[in-house]
């Protein structure tokens, strides 16, 4: 991602202070008084010299390239939930039975009661009244006790009940309710207590008997769902045999099942009621009865499940009657709190507000969470009373009760927030004798400030590993508050901050209607709060775009991308909730059509932030994919010249989303119109000719995938090219066509690019080293002559033994650049087919070579399957019997009905809407092949295969039989993308370092290590200059499995890096004290391709080993030293001519060099140009002119002026920093012959060295060399120092010779390895030096690589 995405959020979002736990409880201030105190303690203690810790800091401020996230992640998105917060079955209690067996007067025979004893039922003394008026008045209150939780349901009473009236009760309720829960409550304080059989007691008619009533009866009466609750004496018997009973009807309903059906009589077969969904509230357990307290209600149980605050206050009241906690407050005076329940500005309003918070943050905290989403989100009167349950089993228990409930819950009554309820009660309770007495006007509580203060403690450590934040159901329920809102958010905000784990346990406790049901707010200082959780949300699970939707909230979005106060960061949160909606869902596609989407969208392209940019472009892909009106719309704004301003970017990411957004413009084309088919053909020509060289992986990737739209758009045409493609690929000759399949010596799979290049040069050279007519032309015939010795690939330095007549005019025929244009293909294809498709299919084979594989794998199953698609035409036409051959004159015109036409994808003709004027054999499956003698025949044995079983390469995606839609291609680039709304947007503090990190310490030693390196370079340097030392040392001596070919040493370490010619080793001292291979690994360039360049970067820190190939392209390494993998990969130079191709050109393959400070790679070999790449933005940054028909053979740079060599000895010298065309500042032309070695030094010198074995020094601003120093012998290989003034040279006498700068003194010769009996050194092709230290590294031919330090006498 860019780094732009790590600048800190809008000020509306503060991150609080990163503070040590010993410093946490510090002011601000204070801590930052500390922090600087501690700073300069540790800069007294730390001693080092002056000069030593300027280099240090000089380390730190380099730039580090290829290490965006783009370079250290997969491209993969997050791990998107499966919606588990979401309840997939939400349920409602639409109907309440309410049996009581009350007989009020006469006390059931088995309990005996107390004097004085409970008597109050629905806070009403049955005694008071006659009993029958009791019994009604208990009746009403207990309904009226519901409707508070539940007005809406439909409640039914039966006062005094017989077995028959509960009967009709439950089946009537049962029947009206359908699916729907329906609850049972019985009140049994009249009747027996339950008996062991599971039976409860109703009564007779006449009321002269208990009547027992079977559980099993009432469940097959109430059904399921429901929702039972039991308060009367030992009523934990009923839930034991309800259990019984449940699993009873179950085996009974199998057992009906298996008999065939019902019983005589019956009709449809009742399901039976499932355990799970019915729901049990007990009073007491088993064995135990009911409190008989007479300050209590006799029915407390009941009391607790409706009427909760008011228990809970009386019970408080009474457990500190001392007057302690609560000073002077009598139960009577309960009854006069002010205010009302839902009005949480008065104190009986905040405190069942605070109740509610606390009971949800208990249940939250320990129960389950399918259990809680069950429990408490899934029916509000259900939630309501397991809420109240929890208060029944704290105040129950300390009356020597235990309530029962199904499915059983773990105990709460001792939770620590119980302490907080009673806290908040009694401030509350303290306020009361003025408000009654004195009028005075109610303190809201501060219980919610500090539950919020103690969530904010949380969040400053807070982590995946540790155990959720207690406190935030209770951050939920603030969010009602107006007063604590800003705050709250702000909170939530900073805790999904922490990752999708935090999303995920924020929208299991009940997050989601909260912040939807807040974005209809108006208030503008919370939209940026509001538009960062949705982020967050819609980041982890995307499939919130519907209920955005259905509300019509994602207007509120749209109003924020369009307010201008708001920030580009907000923005870009808006624009990413945007794209989440109408992402793959047509509703939210329409919505935001009818919104002006695309014209918001293309009114913010001029923000100079990259992250909302790219994001705008996604906003805009997404939104018109496979939508013809989107597109439409788009059409009439311009959007495609929009995005195409954004495929210059300096961001690979911004202009991956604009050719991703481009693409998806292409393939929501549904019907095809002329101007259609002219639009999306131009946008595929520029995007290939700005994108197809673009650096980015990313950027590559999604060029790809819109390739495959063009190639979808255009089908019959891109088969009718690879059908001419695949005739001239098998051996097509002088104008002789020849049918796919007819010859059964032909290929039956696809040429590949590298193999069309390899075989396009052979042809070539045919007539000069006499090729024997009948051989093809394909690579394993190439690699076939190669062994025989019939040709010989050039090596490096040297021209080819094959003098090739006329290959020099078309040298770049074997280039990227070549394949790009199709200037490799005869005329039988590029002079018949319009300019567009070749450029789309040439684009294809460029990116099937790419450095990437996963480029080169994608373009090569696009390939593949345009060319299985037209395998498969041609076998459905042999299958239908159709045999005909399609002439030449054919392929230009067409007898079509009505009048003649060309077809559609012939040079110079305009696209049709509709390909009506292919030729018929072409439209009925691209029958017939090239000229008229030659039919299309299939093996007998293959007729009857399916086209994979007999294709020479594998295929992507296979064709379906039924002509169904192959899959393609695809990227995770969007999913990548929204991965970084899951990470951390929110640090504040990420420019500051953290000085007790691992990483810090490892890097801190990385700058020691560097520090000691330079000052052992210094001291080696100073030797040399005194003539105190020789380079004899022998380090070591490896072989390696192939020649070397290219060397190179990481600048602060004795590694070694060699090249052979595709593969590449690492040698250094690790595991062992004498140098070794520790690791190796293949470079992956192609078969025609090898390595000629290796150069290190970001060497001060942990370094990347960028590899360059002679046929342009350029690779990047990380984790060399332990287990090396692709950073990425790009062509550098298109238009380079690998070696083994280039014939009698002399060619030294592409040449690198390195500024670490800008950031630039620079390229050039056997090239007009060479080439500065831009690493931080993966861009060419200019291309400065050579004029010279001579190739690169050394690059150097230093300070903003690039020297470099040229084979006819020239050296020229370019300020890159000035326009191209004045960029060269001087050219030196005193070397006759090839140049091996150049370096720029220090005080503006330049030494170069040639084949001559003469050495030149240069100043820049002089014309002429300062010294000119010779070996008098050929040099061989030669390497110079880049800052000792030392060089080496391999010259003919077969021995390294080491000399001085000062008046060319030869310090020392080497031939043999050391040892007694130490071997002669083998030719050398190959040497280097260590940028800093004295070390020599030479390679043989014999596949050894030797390696020399400097010792002092």
């Amino acid at each position: 991602m860019p780094a732009s995405r790590g600048e800190p959020p809008p000020p509306s979002l503060p991150q609080a202070p990163a503070r040590s736990s010993w410093l946490g409880f510090l002011p601000v201030s204070a801590l930052e008084d500390n922090v600087r105190n501690m700073n300069i303690e540790a800069e007294e203690a730390y001693e080092v010299d002056e000069d030593d810790s300027e280099p240090v800091d000089s380390f730190c401020k380099l730039p580090l390239a290829f290490s965006c996230p783009r370079h250290l992640q997969p491209v993969q998105g997050v791990e998107m939930i499966m919606q588990t917060w979401r309840m997939r079955e939400r349920m409602k209690t639409v109907s309440v039975a309410l049996v009581i067996c009350q007989n009020v007067g006469v006390d059931p025979p088995d309990v005996t009661k107390t004097q004085p004893c409970a008597r109050q039922e629905c806070w009403v003394d049955p005694l008071s009244l006659n009993p029958q008026r009791a019994l009604e008045t208990i009746g009403g209150n207990l309904q009226r006790q519901y409707e508070r939780w539940q007005p809406r349901a439909r409640y039914r009473q039966s006062l005094d009940p017989t077995v028959e009236e509960v009967r009709r009760l439950a089946t009537g309720l049962r029947r009206s309710a359908r699916d729907e829960r329906v609850l049972f409550h019985y009140n049994g304080h009249g009747v027996p207590r339950p008996t062991a059989n599971g039976e409860i007691w109703v009564f007779n008619r006449s009321y002269t008997q208990y009547i027992p009533l079977s559980i099993y009866d009432l469940q097959s009466w109430m059904g399921s769902p429901s929702i039972y609750v039991y308060d009367c004496n030992n009523a934990g018997i009923i839930v034991d045999s309800f259990r019984n009973f449940a699993e009873q009807h179950e085996r009974e309903y199998v057992e009906q099942i298996r008999a065939g059906g019902p019983q005589a009589g019956g009709t449809e077969l009742p399901p039976p009621p499932s355990l799970r969904n019915c729901i049990q509230l007990a009073a007491c357990s088993k064995d135990q009865l009911l409190p008989m307290n007479p300050d209590l209600p006799a029915d407390l149980f009941t009391a607790c499940l409706t009427t909760p605050i008011k228990v809970a206050l009386r019970w408080f009241v009474m457990k500190n009657d001392l007057g302690y906690l609560a000073p002077k407050v009598k139960l009577e005076q309960l009854e006069k709190i002010p205010g009302q329940f839902g009005d949480r500005r008065t104190m009986l309003g905040e405190l069942n507000w605070i109740f509610t918070a606390i009971t949800d943050t208990i249940a939250w905290n320990t129960l389950p969470r399918d259990t809680f989403q069950k429990l408490f989100r899934q029916d509000l009167l259900v939630a309501s009373l397991f809420r109240n349950f929890l208060l029944a089993e704290r105040i129950m228990k300390s009356n020597d009760c235990t309530p029962v409930s199904q499915p059983k819950l773990p105990g709460t009554h001792q939770h620590p927030m119980w302490e907080a309820w009673d806290l908040a009660v009694d401030i509350c309770l303290s306020q009361l004798k003025n408000i009654l007495e004195e009028d005075k006007t109610y303190v809201p509580s501060s219980f919610f400030e500090e539950q919020l203060t103690a969530f904010e403690v949380w969040l400053s450590h807070g982590c995946e590993e540790r155990s959720p934040p207690e406190q935030l159901p209770i951050v939920l329920q603030v969010l009602l508050s107006q007063a604590h809102r800003l705050r709250a958010l702000d909170l939530l905000g900073k805790f999904l901050d922490l990752g999708p784990w935090a999303v995920n346990l924020a929208l299991s406790v009940g997050i989601f209607p909260y912040v939807l049901k807040l974005l209809q707010s108006s208030a503008r200082e919370l939209r940026p709060l509001l538009v960062f959780i949705w982020a967050k949300i819609l980041a982890v699970d995307s499939s919130c775009q519907q209920d955005l939707v259905r509300d019509q909230s994602h207007k509120y979005f749209l109003t924020v991308l369009q307010d201008p106060a708001m920030l580009p960061q907000v923005k870009t949160w808006a624009v990413f909730v945007l794209s989440s909606v109408v992402q793959g869902y047509k509703q939210g596609q329409d919505e935001a059509v009818a919104g002006n989407l695309i014209s918001i969208c293309l009114n913010e392209m001029d923000e100079a932030d990259p992250v909302f940019k790219q994001w705008l472009a996604i906003c805009l892909g997404t939104l018109w994919d496979k939508h013809e009106e989107a597109r439409g719309r788009a059409m009439r704004c311009n959007a495609p010249e929009s995005l195409e301003t954004l495929l210059l970017d300096q961001t690979p990411e911004v202009r991956a989303a604009a050719v991703y957004a481009l693409g998806t413009f292409i393939n929501s084309c549904s019907e095809r119109t002329e101007h259609a088919n002219t639009l999306d053909q131009n946008i595929a020509t520029r995007l290939l000719q700005k994108i197809l060289e673009d650096g980015s992986t990313l950027v590559r990737k999604e060029l790809v995938v819109t390739m495959q739209y063009v190639v979808n758009s255009f089908p019959n045409n891109f088969m009718a090219l690879m059908r001419a493609i695949a005739d001239e690929d098998d051996g097509l000759a002088a104008g002789t066509r020849s049918s796919l399949l007819s010859s059964s010596t032909s290929t039956l799979g696809r040429v590949s690019s590298e193999d069309k290049l390899s075989r396009q040069v052979l042809q070539q050279r045919r007539s000069v080293v006499g090729i024997p007519q009948s051989m093809t032309g394909s690579v394993t015939e190439l690699n076939r002559m190669g062994d025989l010795g019939i040709l010989t690939t050039p090596k490096r330095g040297r021209k080819s033994v094959i003098g090739l007549a006329g290959v020099g005019t078309q040298h770049h025929v074997a280039s990227l650049a070549s394949l790009a244009s199709m200037a490799c293909y005869g005329p039988g294809v590029t002079a018949k087919f319009k300019p567009f498709y070749l450029k789309v299919v040439g684009g294809l084979m460029v990116l099937e070579r790419d450095p990437d594989k996963e480029v080169g794998t994608m373009a090569r199953q696009v390939l593949d399957t345009i060319y299985n698609k037209m395998v498969a035409a041609e076998r459905e036409r042999k299958g239908s019997g159709v045999f005909r051959s399609l002439s030449q004159a054919e392929l230009h015109s067409v007898s079509a009905p009505g009048s003649p036409a060309k077809a559609s994808f012939m040079l110079g003709d305009s696209p049709p809407g509709h390909n009506t004027t292919l030729p018929a054999s072409f439209r009925q499956g691209l029958a017939g092949s090239v000229g008229g003698q030659h039919s299309l025949t299939l093996p007998s044995d293959l007729a009857s295969k399916p086209a994979q079983a007999w294709l020479g390469r594998s295929t992507v995606s296979d064709i379906s039989e039924d002509g169904g839609q192959e899959t393609g291609v695809q990227t995770n680039f969007l999913a990548w993308s929204a991965k970084h709304f899951s990470s951390r947007l929110m640090n504040l503090g990420e420019d500051m370092v953290d000085l007790e990190s691992e990483e810090y310490w490892a890097r801190q030693w990385l700058y020691d290590r560097n520090e000691k390196v330079k000052r052992r370079a210094a001291a080696e340097r100073k030797s040399v200059e005194e003539g105190s030392g020789r380079l004899d040392d022998q380090l070591g001596v490896v072989k390696i499995p192939q020649p070397p070919s290219v060397l190179a040493y990481e600048p602060y370490t004795s590694s070694l890096a060699v090249a052979t010619r595709d593969s590449i080793l690492l040698v250094g001292n690790k595991p062992g004290p004498s140098p070794q291979v520790t690791t190796s690994w293949g470079n992956g360039n192609s078969r025609v391709s090898q390595i000629t360049s290796l150069q290190f970067c970001n060497s001060h820190e942990r370094g990347l080993l960028v590899a360059g190939s002679d046929d342009g392209c350029v690779r990047v390494w990380r984790g060399w030293d332990e287990s090396p993998h692709l950073v990425t990969g790009w062509t550098l130079l298109p238009e380079m001519v690998p070696q083994s191709l280039a014939g009698s050109r002399v060619s030294y393959g592409l040449q690198l060099a390195w500024s670490q400070p800008d950031q630039l790679l620079v390229g050039a070999g056997d090239a007009k140009n060479i080439r500065l790449w831009d690493c931080s933005a993966e861009v060419r940054l200019c291309d400065l002119p050579i004029q010279s028909d001579s190739c690169v053979t050394c690059l150097h740079m230093d300070k903003g002026v690039l020297a470099a060599s040229f084979g006819d000895g020239q050296i020229k010298l370019f300020d890159y920093r000035a326009p191209p065309a004045s960029a060269r500042i001087m050219a030196f032309r005193e070397h006759k012959q090839l140049v091996l070695s150049l370096k720029m030094q220090e005080g503006g010198k330049i030494v170069s060295g040639c084949t001559e074995g003469v050495v030149k020094v240069w100043d820049i601003r002089r014309q002429s060399s300062l010294t000119t120093l010779e070996t008098n012998q050929p040099a061989v290989s030669l390497d110079i120092h880049q800052s000792a003034p030392v060089f080496a040279a391999w010259t003919s006498t077969q021995q390294i010779s080491f000399h001085s700068l000062h008046e060319g003194k030869v310090l020392n010769q080497i031939r043999y390895h050391e040892g007694l009996l130490g071997n002669r050194l083998g030719p050398v092709n190959c040497l280097k030096f260590h940028p800093s230290l004295i070390q020599l590294a030479a390679a043989s031919t014999d596949s050894h690589v030797s390696m020399f330090g400097y010792r002092r006498y």
